[in-house]
């Protein structure tokens, strides 16, 4: 009986992970031409397509989905017994923060890796407004957070990027036609202060378009639905919205927002320091920077 490649697997792995195999390459330290070359090998292996390019992401075919699965399985023996061998797990906790802007898109790649990679790891998320993870940074309950810069910072703060603010609406076009004619317009805001919240308004007003705030959120989750549903549009940034919300034209300009990753302390423990480049490397990847 033939065996599998563990390292074909891994790249494999990594890259469906990644959505790339010249990102999963770069992290191996390989060249893009070896990565295709296990991908190849390893569809030979299992005669079948494991990979299809889906815009500019990969995603696992049926038969990739199941070689995924073992793929996975088989890695974590093989690292959690090479670790113990060795006597060199990465071991401790991280508490860390997200904004919800970028949870579902960070949060279950993020883990995945990392937990695979460091076992001995315990991982904790906590996600919230801008405010709530200042506080948690300030009270040292995280170690880092990532979210748009506010009006008040921690005191370590890195830039990453300044992504512009939308205008979105209801990508359904009878409810998007239905919005943007109604008099006042209506909005679908977060509750209490927010940034975003606060230059929609005055963009309005600044060209003197009447308005009034249809629908009050206290997650992105239900601000998301209530404009999928058509009971107004809304303001967020340019880094990701569901297939059932589009951008809009013809509404006044915004400005934009400065993404930051804060900490607790200006040297971080290995094990944070670990995650925290790893999560800083996958958002610019996200980002294309």
């Amino acid at each position: 009986m033939r065996s599998f490649d563990l390292d074909a697997l891994r790249c494999f792995v990594l890259g469906m992970e990644l959505g790339s195999f010249a990102l999963a390459a770069e992290r191996l330290n390989r060249s893009a031409s070896a990565a295709s070359a296990q991908l190849k090998k390893l569809e030979q292996h299992c005669h079948t397509s494991l990979a299809m390019k889906v815009g500019r992401h990969l995603e696992p075919t049926e038969a990739g989905e199941v070689v995924l699965g073992y793929a996975r399985r088989m890695l974590q023996i093989n690292d959690e017994l090479m670790n113990r061998l060795q006597g060199n797990q990465l071991a401790g906790k991280v508490t860390f923060g997200l904004q919800e802007d970028f949870s579902d898109v960070l949060l279950p790649q993020l883990l995945g890796v990392f937990s695979r990679s460091h076992p001995q790891v315990q991982l904790q998320s906590i996600v919230g407004r801008h405010q709530e993870l200042l506080d948690g940074i300030t009270s040292a309950e995280l170690d880092f957070s990532l979210g748009w810069a506010g009006e008040k910072s921690a005191p370590y703060s890195e830039f990453l990027a300044e992504l512009p603010m939308h205008w979105y609406g209801p990508a359904n076009p009878h409810l998007r036609e239905s919005v943007l004619t109604a008099k006042p317009l209506p909005l679908v805001m977060l509750d209490g202060s927010c940034l975003l919240r606060k230059q929609a308004i005055a963009a309005l007003d600044h060209q003197g378009i009447p308005w009034k705030i249809n629908f009050v959120g206290r997650s992105l989750s239900n601000l998301w639905r209530a404009v999928e549903a058509g009971l107004g549009v809304t303001v967020r940034s340019s880094f990701s919205h569901p297939e059932s919300i589009t951008k809009l034209s013809g509404l006044p300009l915004l400005g934009t927002l400065k993404l930051c990753l804060d900490r607790k302390q200006y040297q971080l423990d290995e094990v944070q320091a670990q995650l925290y480049e790893e999560l800083k490397q996958q958002l610019l990847q996200y980002l294309g920077a």
